[in-house]
């Protein structure tokens, strides 16, 4: 075989690879639309040898005796690839009974932005932040599919609890207080913001120079990317309390996975750099995230009309109309960030008529999603992923805990003489 065949059947495997990275990215309920944009930043973050690799994995957390399986090889020599790839935050790791497990994060939240949350010289960060700024910023294809493909949104906006009144702060929910996410969580990491170092890299840096370690993550993923390469590092209550009270200084606005139980992270993010606020400043009225459950109302009496809450919104949901500040409720998030500026406090935040349902944990938003996406199937039916019943039955748990029109749609989906059964058993006992 000559030079040149050699290089161009190089370049077809080379592209396949890549292909099937990509393929096995979409199975994802949130994916990640194909482009040559797209390409390059795999590119940049995978070898060859690890698209090839991860394209082969389950959906759902695996062993490293099935990735072994899967790979052709000994446990000891997967186990050996798996960590590598959590070096890079490709993949994270977690420990369920003493087992430890790995998953291929999602490209948001996710891979994508571990890959700016510290520095690190093993990759071209600005090369890479030019293609995130070309594939989200100008492309737009990935930010509609990620922010408006389903109902059920992926991220979800929290209170500035610092502004709300006593009565708010007697009736609020715990999963509507980031404290609370805080108190309760076993590991807490802090990261560079991703979107600010992206911005700064692609020319676009900060217009109000907010700080850039404030990027909070949870749980397992906290603990795996500070063990992993040191793409957070784990801090205390009183360090991840810290962050939040520098975010509400800056006027920042607290977004985090739409989950009540041990959401993964918590960005906070201004109007300027982060993918969802520029969302809402650029397809409003379509809401990228779930909305608090406040709204802000003005006191016509009391308002000054001196603007600052008009210039501070972060989604430009304010405009001063006849010497009043007038807010557009059909896109305001409710985050409160008006209400801390008000030097007069003419401004109070109220509990909105119609209360925001948010998901109970990630399997159960996981599958809203697939749901509303047509994807469901993808999830049940991966080669690995749902090889052992119980994790069968907890996606058919979720199902069953769905209002009938959600449950007719995943019916329909997945085609599965098991799951009409089951639906059919539990209207039975319910009528």
């Amino acid at each position: 075989m000559t030079l040149r065949k050699r290089e161009n059947m190089g370049h077809i495997t080379s592209k396949e690879a890549y292909k099937n990275l990509e393929e096995r990215i979409n199975w994802f309920t949130q994916g990640a639309p194909a482009s040559q944009t797209l390409y390059k930043i795999l590119e940049v973050l995978y070898s060859e040898k690890e698209a090839k690799w991860i394209s082969l994995l389950p959906i759902r957390p695996f062993t490293a005796k099935k990735a072994a399986q899967i790979w052709g090889t000994t446990e000891l020599k997967a186990e050996k690839v798996l960590d590598h790839l959590c070096e890079k935050a490709l993949l994270v790791d977690s420990f369920h009974n003493g087992q430890r497990k790995f998953v291929m994060p999602p490209p948001m939240a996710g891979f994508f932005e571990f890959a700016l949350m510290r520095t690190r010289g093993d990759i071209d960060q600005k090369y890479l932040s030019e293609l995130y700024y070309q594939y989200m910023n100008v492309e737009e294809d990935f930010v509609k599919d990620l922010f408006y493909a389903t109902e059920t949104r992926l991220g979800r906006v929290f209170v500035q609890e610092p502004v709300l009144s006593t009565e708010n702060t007697l009736h609020i929910l715990d999963h509507e207080r980031a404290s609370h996410i805080v108190e309760d969580a076993q590991y807490i990491g802090l990261g560079t913001c991703y979107c600010r170092h992206k911005m700064f890299h692609a020319g676009h840096p900060c217009e109000i120079d907010a700080p850039l370690d404030v990027c909070l993550t949870f749980g397992n993923v906290a603990r795996s990317l500070a063990e992993h390469g040191g793409h957070a590092r784990l801090i205390s209550k009183e360090e991840a309390y810290d962050a939040l009270e520098r975010s509400y200084a800056s006027n920042l606005v607290q977004i985090g996975e739409n989950v009540r139980e041990d959401p993964m992270f918590i960005c906070n993010c201004c109007g300027c750099c982060c993918e969802a606020l520029q969302a809402a400043r650029k397809f409003s009225p379509m809401q990228p995230v779930a909305t608090t459950n406040y709204i802000p109302e003005v006191s016509k009496e009391k308002c000054i009309s001196c603007g600052k809450c008009a210039k501070v919104c972060p989604i430009l949901a304010i405009k001063m109309e006849d010497k009043n500040a007038v807010i557009d409720t059909d896109i305001c998030l409710g985050c409160g960030v008006c209400v801390g500026n008000c030097p007069i406090k003419a401004i109070e935040l109220k509990r909105r008529a119609v209360q925001i349902i948010t998901p109970v944990n990630s399997t159960h938003r996981f599958v809203l999603q697939a749901i509303e996406k047509g994807t469901l199937q993808n999830l049940i039916f991966d080669n690995h992923a749902f090889a052992n019943h119980r994790a069968m039955a907890a996606v058919f748990g979720t199902i069953l805990k769905l209002p009938p029109v959600k449950q007719m749609l995943a019916s329909r989906q997945m085609k599965s003489i098991y799951l009409d059964k089951l639906l059919s058993m539990k209207k039975k006992k319910t009528d």
